[in-house]
């Protein structure tokens, strides 16, 4: 099997590290940053809407943690297999490879399936209980009944493109991406400003669109050009290939279903204490978390096939120096927008809003919340390195300790433990990334320690 590795799948075992990692990463930076201008596009046409176009937002809003929760069901199944596959071409076991995409392939198929029929019967209920009110449900429910048609087509996208950076070729993935995005936009001016379908043109643009991204995520796949190919013989159950997948899908699919559940904490906890201003505040913070989670993922997954693929290949070195750069990308990018953020958060805040209050209250909580944001570099680079090397009970362990164990409780003792509660809440961010940090960094050393000393690598 050895004459089929393509040029790019043996520069993950032979190129130069910086310049690799560099090249991986960069597309996969561009393609987060895609993706959440993807998420926007819809929000944006539909808060446009005449007349009705703020109480469509809102029913649209509603149906996030919806959409959300397929999102992390995809990367269930794929931030799991992916790795493995790339482990598994390390080591250049071709075949073994693609049996983990197309087992990957049939369990994304078949959630696909279970998501659709699920949304079609309890679509109301689930609505109505992450807040739709009477007002908002009619809309929530036009979006969610045609987007959900579209799950296959969105699973497809999310999780087989995962299989297509796992080869190394982060450039298709962004490509990928980028043509869906682009086709959202025209659709979504077409069937919501040109035919006035409203939320239901804006969702039938969506999977519209996610269905031009699967079929060149799918032919890709299908081609010579890529390394694995996804085969019908291999779409196919196996217990053996798949539960180690999800096991180690586990993590980041809980770091995206976790994040509903800080939300929900933070607003709760704030509109108690601090009220709507506090609120609004805490929307701001969130809105820079987005551009730090735009960076900082982008360069893991510029750096999970190299990590993946010469751990199989137990190139230990490699996986070192890897690790190396990836580190310090990640604690340089946190301290970037945390000096900036230290220095001069009325400018930060001031991109979100021209409340002059709302500036001026949210400078000094992006001050307390972010104040240890330069930590979180290492937090990223040690979890999602777990995860890349295989290590799927440590990262899952890691994803509860930070986010259930630590930073949802602190949201709500710590305003009943300081002078001000609502500076409490905020301090709950800090003192989770510390203890967290503090928690992954040493884990890490002592599981690469080991793993050195077994390879004998110094």
């Amino acid at each position: 099997m050895g004459n089929r590795k393509g040029e790019q799948e043996s520069l993950l075992g032979t190129g130069p590290i910086h310049r690799l990692f560099f090249s991986l990463a960069v597309p996969a930076i561009l393609a987060q940053m895609i993706n959440i201008l993807y998420n926007l596009v819809d929000k944006m046409f539909i808060g446009h809407i005449p007349v009705e176009g703020p109480l469509a937002l809102a029913g649209v809003g509603i149906t996030t943690p919806v959409i959300l929760a397929i999102s992390a069901l995809a990367a269930l199944v794929s931030m799991g297999g992916a790795p493995k596959a790339s482990i598994m071409m390390g080591r250049q076991n071709y075949p073994a490879a693609e049996e983990i995409l197309g087992t990957c392939t049939w369990m994304i198929l078949v959630l696909s399936l279970l998501l659709t029929v699920f949304m079609r019967l309890c679509g109301r209920p689930v609505l109505l209980l992450f807040g739709a009110s009477s007002g908002t449900i009619g809309y929530a429910l036009d979006y969610m009944n045609i987007y959900c048609l579209g799950t296959v087509l969105i699973q497809l996208t999310l999780g087989l493109n995962a299989f297509i950076t796992a080869e190394g070729f982060t450039k298709i993935s962004m490509l990928n991406v980028a043509v869906g995005a682009v086709c959202n936009v025209v659709l979504d001016y077409v069937m919501i400003n040109l035919l006035h379908w409203g939320v239901e043109g804006a969702a039938l643009a969506t999977i519209l669109s996610q269905g031009v991204s699967a079929l060149c995520v799918v032919g890709f796949l299908l081609s010579r050009h890529s390394t694995l190919k996804l085969r019908l013989k291999n779409i196919v159950f196996r217990r053996d290939l798949l539960l180690p997948c999800i096991l180690l899908g586990t993590s980041p699919a809980l770091m995206q279903l976790t994040e509903n559940m800080v939300a929900i904490s933070f607003n709760t906890s704030l509109q108690r204490f601090g009220g709507d201003m506090a609120v609004s505040s805490m929307s701001i913070m969130n809105s820079i978390m987005q551009f730090v989670m735009l960076l900082l993922p982008g360069l893991v997954q510029g750096a999970q096939p190299i990590l993946s693929y010469n751990l199989g290949a137990e190139k230990i070195d490699r996986v070192r120096d890897c690790f190396r750069d990836l580190l310090v990308s990640c604690v340089a990018g946190s301290c970037l927008i945390w000096a900036l953020c230290m220095l001069r958060p009325d400018w930060v805040a001031a991109i979100f809003t021209d409340n002059a209050q709302l500036i001026q209250y949210s400078s000094g909580a992006i001050r307390i919340y972010l104040s240890m944001l330069f930590l979180y570099g290492v937090q990223v680079a040690c979890q999602y390195s777990f995860v890349a090397l295989d290590q799927a009970p440590t990262a899952i362990f890691l994803t509860i300790w930070r986010k259930i164990i630590l930073l949802i409780p602190l949201i709500f003792i710590l305003p009943h433990l300081v002078a001000e509660p609502v500076t409490g809440v905020f301090l709950a961010e800090p003192i989770a990334d510390t203890v967290a940090v503090c928690t992954t960094g040493p884990m890490f050393y002592r599981y690469f320690s080991r793993l050195k000393r077994k390879y004998g690598v110094k």
